[in-house]
């Protein structure tokens, strides 16, 4: 159960969360696993249905027919204080003059934030949040890749990224996932971004997917790349023991923060 007087980014994410999984949700229960009033979960229904992000029942709600992932406004509040280990671990491995990749995400973005004081540096990216992070900096060359913008995770994707990325050489990139298994190996919700992610990570002498332990064992719809293809993957201290070990006898270096 999670305690009570939790934020409204938190319930909203909560929420959001069981629809993805459940299909549906009842106000009562919500009331009682949140630690919220049944008011309190109705007017964060309401607000949701209002971003179109739910229908609302009689004593409860549905999911959308669009609904099968996290907006990421909503996922930046989950588990921060892991997402910022990670990334200050992640940013150890960038030195100076690197060419670096992101795909979009929430702990992509920390170590994006991390690496700015190195010198020389070239970031190549098709993440609208991140690039208007680096925008500012004149000691970072950015490179944006072009493409259709997914208003749920702020990535530009399809033949136009791809078609950028296909002409780049990237020293490491940084790659941020939904799920991640031994059989399945990277996944995401969706099939254009996770083409366009596997492009980036096809111009990548080194892959690094950096997730909190939430995404380990995990498998979303669509692949980005067999598991082979990762160098190191960068998590918290919450990950399964058999979760990792089966990465690790893959072949995949692990890193627990």
């Amino acid at each position: 159960m999670l305690s009570p007087g939790m934020r409204q980014t938190d319930r909203l994410s909560s929420i959001l969360e069981q629809l993805a999984a459940d299909g549906a949700v009842a106000v009562g229960e919500l009331a009682s696993r949140l630690g919220a009033s049944p008011a309190t979960v109705r007017r964060d229904l309401q607000l949701l249905e209002e971003q179109r992000m739910l229908s609302r029942t009689h004593g409860g709600a549905v999911a959308r027919d669009v609904l099968y992932e996290l907006p990421l406004r909503y996922k930046a509040a989950r588990h921060q204080g892991e997402k910022k280990r990670i990334a200050a671990e992640a940013a150890a491995r960038v030195t100076d003059g690197s060419v670096i990749g992101f795909t979009g995400g929430t702990t992509t973005t920390e170590v994006a934030r991390r690496v700015v004081d190195r010198r020389g540096i070239t970031v190549v990216t098709n993440a609208l949040n991140i690039a208007g992070e680096l925008a500012i900096r004149a000691d970072v060359k950015l490179v944006v890749t072009g493409g259709t913008a997914r208003a749920e995770s702020y990535e530009l994707v399809g033949p136009v990224a791809e078609q950028a990325l296909e002409r780049l050489n990237l020293d490491v990139a940084f790659v941020g996932v939904d799920g991640i298994t031994v059989e399945a190996g990277l996944t995401t919700h969706h099939e254009v971004e996770a083409h366009t992610n596997r492009t980036m990570i096809d111009r990548a002498r080194r892959v690094v997917v950096v997730t909190d332990s939430s995404k380990l064992g995990r498998v979303a719809f669509a692949q980005m790349c067999p598991i082979d293809m990762v160098n190191e993957l960068i998590t918290d201290d919450g990950a399964a023991g058999t979760a990792i070990r089966g990465i690790q006898e893959a072949g995949v270096t692990v890193t627990v923060v």
